[in-house]
């Protein structure tokens, strides 16, 4: 074969070395400078905030924002994040932890389904160094939200129904893996989870008229794995909150999906052009590529077309196609000439964009949370205004959530979709919380005259005007607010 040998080994060392090797360096691959650059506002900032207030509450049940409940996205990311904190503290790297894994998730449903296919072992490491390059698989595996943990539950799903279903023999300790899988995938980002492998597999079934697999693919049993894994939490937010279902189901699934009037509208074709662009320069073959006809080409199609239908679209939607179609791009450049410099190039462009994001990218606000952090006594309070200061308080170590100062009133009148939008909703599941953390200008009056400090961050130009710079960081300022002269 002249396929190049981007992972093959020496027979004698191959032998040497357990089976799951190349997990293992792809495991070191992303890990390897995923702690690197500072953290990326506002999704990282957020998603690390959240789980960094359920470790510092000891809420581990429901996700907050700004001591909030905060039902915008199901809690497994926070989790994972929670549990590497545990261990790396609350570094950037372990706000990274969830979509690490999911990452490693994918390349490990890759390397089940490559095993599966090729009958050379060298065929799936290789195909595995493919997907390991993808500068979007790469990339999305270092950045903190909730795409590619979902993304790598997705695919783990899909390959474990494929070998669940095979045609020779159908295998139920798989399908309860697939749908252990699913109900992990809903608890990643929601319904899609569950919605995605479906649409994927079940029309499949169906046009092979494969109705024998079709009817074992919702065996009881596995039904039961994914009610087991998916229904708890969500049973337990309802519980405890009457109107989770409509806002995390109805409002958060259904309204995105069909309404407009949600952030990130991008025309019909976005993802035709994210998805070339993210995959250079292996997509030089990419029309040789999907010219392969078969189960990877219908499930690129499917998802592609499931997030082109919604006006708001995101880059990190198109993530649950890389697997397949890593699998197309290695067979299209397999025995190609110039093959081995693609590949290097590509694992280059990977290793090149994190030190360069670290150096050009927009900063976050450490520098003002460890300001705020040596500042603080007992009895002070923290006011913000003007931004999405959603990393402050992981920044300062916060003990407690900070007061986000607005016309609230106003806001509420005006909807949209918007980080206000966003605290405004997770008020509603507790007002007498809301009441104390976001600060209309007539509780901001009260609140000057009791006792300790208080510190208000903000930028210059939405500071109050008698605001007392201390420092000034490279996003924000660091204010105290001097007690007014009337107090009693």
């Amino acid at each position: 074969m002249t396929y190049p040998d981007t992972m093959r080994l020496p027979a004698q060392l191959s032998r040497r070395l357990p089976s799951w090797w190349p997990l293992a360096l792809l495991a070191l691959w992303l890990v390897a400078f995923a702690g690197w650059r500072q953290v990326a506002l506002p999704d990282e900032g957020r998603y690390g905030g959240v789980a960094y207030e359920m470790l510092s509450d000891g809420q581990w049940l429901t996700p907050t924002l700004f001591g909030l409940p905060y039902f915008h996205k199901p809690p497994l990311m926070y989790w994972i994040d929670i549990a590497a904190m545990h261990v790396l503290g609350p570094t950037p790297l372990a706000l990274r932890a969830a979509p690490l894994l999911g990452a490693w998730l994918m390349g490990l449903a890759l390397w089940i389904a490559a095993r599966a296919r090729y009958r050379d072992v060298d065929d799936a490491r290789q195909a595995l160094a493919w997907l390991a390059v993808l500068p979007l698989f790469y990339l999305g595996g270092q950045y903190a939200n909730h795409d590619m943990l979902v993304a790598g539950w997705i695919s783990l799903a899909i390959v474990s129904a494929q070998r669940a279903l095979a045609p020779e023999r159908r295998s139920l300790a798989w399908l309860c893996v697939a749908w252990a899988a699913m109900g992990l995938a809903l608890l990643s980002k929601g319904l899609i989870g569950a919605v995605l492998p479906g649409l994927v597999v079940l029309p499949w079934l169906l046009w092979q008229r494969r109705w024998a697999a079709l009817r074992f693919a919702l065996h009881p049993l596995g039904l039961a794995v994914f009610a087991a894994v998916a229904l708890p939490w969500l049973l337990a937010m309802q519980s405890r909150y009457p109107e989770f279902f409509d806002y995390f189901i109805v409002e958060q699934h259904f309204r995105r999906y069909t309404e407009a009037r949600f952030n990130n509208a991008q025309p019909w074709w976005f993802f035709l052009a994210v998805l070339p662009l993210g995959t250079l320069p292996q997509s030089l073959r990419l029309p040789g590529a999907l010219r392969r006809v078969g189960f990877e080409l219908w499930w690129i199609v499917v998802i592609l077309a499931f997030f082109s239908m919604p006006r708001s679209k995101l880059v990190g939607y198109v993530l649950p196609v890389l697997l397949p179609l890593s699998m197309l791009l290695f067979e299209a450049w397999r025995g190609r000439r110039g093959a081995r410099w693609v590949w290097l190039a590509s694992a280059l462009l990977c290793v090149t964009i994190v030190p360069a994001v670290a150096h050009w990218g927009r900063p976050d606000h450490a520098d003002i949370g460890a300001a705020l952090r040596a500042r603080l006594a007992p009895g002070d309070r923290v006011l913000l205004t003007g931004g999405a200061f959603f990393d402050l308080r992981l920044q300062a170590r916060l003990d407690a959530p900070p007061a986000v100062l607005a016309d609230w009133d106003a806001r509420r009148d005006q909807g949209g979709d918007n980080w206000q939008r966003e605290l405004l909703d997770a008020a509603r599941f507790d007002p007498a919380r809301g009441e104390r953390v976001l600060w209309t200008p007539q509780r901001l009056a009260q609140e000057r005259c009791a006792p300790g400090r208080l510190w208000l961050v903000a930028t210059p130009a939405d500071a109050l005007p008698d605001a007392q710079p201390v420092f000034t960081g490279r996003r924000a300022t660091l204010f105290e607010l001097p007690r007014p002269a009337n107090c009693p």
